[in-house]
């Protein structure tokens, strides 16, 4: 019996030592939490690949493209799976090269060989596969070097696996397998690419939103929150925190020099942020922060800030051009829901000229004309929260549990 199942390819988890089975297990969990719902059957580790089947034998096209996005995972094929039978494997191979959609011209066959116990040699299985597809496809040519299609055969612990129709994923390495982050979000461009970024990479990351309520409408909170809907595929985020910042600016605003304003909510939006880190077990803080993009954004604004804070800052877009970082948000699907305006901290009593080369001591003199300890504290004594179900490795801190049915009825 011939069964289409999506065979998964990985690259780094392939480079890893001992702890390789870790990283796969990993993956393996994450594939089935994202397909839950779905028609898996199973998902499984094989030699050197993850095999994922369906309930009715026939693997989907949309369900090795929910694959496909998942970190980790380098390539999805849709493969057919058959018995080590000639027969049958060349009746699969030219099956799979009649299902490609893309105009071709020329192919070849690549067996390999995982299963020692199979007879056949990888130019044997070549040549034999080789003359059933020019036999069923006698206009097309055999290319060795450059073909447009490539029908790989590969012969695994007592199966053999036929594809021809592979979907490019994101790479990367499993969400779960690289600790905990905590991202500096907004309903913007830049923030939510950074956060996906730093998953990709296999973290797990707790948004923290900067809210400009009361004096701004909740709007840049639902936004975030279809951000990280639109990054459920990935499964990079457990829980979004939410602070309501707008009555602490407008405090800010009173005292602080004009051009140095900016400046303040920032140093305060990151003692925030890593005093949520350390309750999260977090180990860095993430933003997406292009240098020199705004005013906050110059090496002298950024050294003044993170001066605030004893994790380490990532920023994975600093080196990043805005046309850049745009189309990754529309290929990660957060693009649409950037583009549309919604008012925030960000906008909130901003200076017609702000400084961006701030010098240090003056920074100093305007941080100490206002309680900035008994602020931050009361900040995140307010701290809402809402929990998403994409992240199965994400586990939330016991010291917050007693209060969450206080505070996420508000994200209801």
């Amino acid at each position: 019996m011939i069964e289409r199942v999506c065979l998964v390819h990985y690259h780094e988890i392939g480079l890893k030592g001992k702890n390789r089975a870790n990283f796969e297990n990993r993956l393996l969990a994450n594939i089935n939490h994202a397909l839950k719902g779905s028609s898996i059957q199973r998902a499984r580790r094989i030699s050197g690949h993850l095999l994922v089947e369906d309930q009715s034998g026939f693997a989907s096209n949309e369900m090795a493209h929910a694959i496909s996005r998942i970190p980790g995972v380098a390539r999805v094929s849709l493969a057919y799976r058959c018995p080590q039978e000639e027969q049958v494997y060349c009746d699969a191979a030219v099956r799979a090269l009649g299902e490609v959609s893309e105009d071709w011209q020329s192919f070849k066959v690549h067996a390999r060989r995982s299963s020692t116990n199979y007879e056949r040699h990888t130019l044997e299985m070549n040549r034999i596969v080789g003359s059933s597809l020019c036999a069923a496809f006698p206009t097309k040519k055999v290319l060795m070097h450059g073909p447009d299609i490539t029908v790989v055969v590969h012969a695994v612990q007592g199966d053999v696996y036929v594809y021809a129709d592979t979907g490019i994923g994101v790479g990367g390495l499993p969400v779960g397998t690289a600790g905990k982050v905590v991202s500096l979000f907004s309903s913007g461009f830049d923030s939510p690419v950074a956060t996906w970024m730093l998953g990709r990479r296999g973290a797990i990351c707790v948004p923290v939103h900067f809210s400009g309520r009361p004096m701004t409408s909740d709007t840049s909170e639902w936004l975030c929150q279809d951000l990280i809907e639109a990054l459920a595929p990935s499964g990079v985020v457990g829980r979004l925190y939410v602070v309501p910042f707008g009555e602490k600016q407008r405090e800010i605003s009173l005292v602080v020099p004009q051009g140095l304003r900016i400046i303040m909510y920032r140093r305060v939006m990151f003692d925030v942020a890593e005093r949520v880190a350390n309750l999260e077990g977090a180990k860095a803080l993430v933003t997406g922060e292009s240098l020199g993009q705004v005013a906050s954004q110059t090496l002298e604004n950024i050294s003044v800030v993170n001066e605030m804070v004893s994790l380490p800052v990532l920023r994975p877009l600093i080196g990043s051009d805005k046309q850049e970082i745009m189309r990754r948000a529309e290929e990660i699907g957060t693009y649409d829901i950037s583009s549309q305006d919604a008012p925030d901290c960000c906008t909130l009593f901003m200076p017609r000229r702000p400084e961006t080369h701030a010098r240090r001591d003056e920074v100093h003199k305007a941080w100490d004309l206002f309680d900035h300890e008994a602020m931050i504290q009361e900040l995140v004594d307010t701290i809402e929260y809402v929990d998403f179900d994409q992240c199965p490795s994400y586990k939330p801190p016991r010291s917050l549990w007693a209060r969450h049915n206080e505070l996420s009825p508000a994200f209801e």
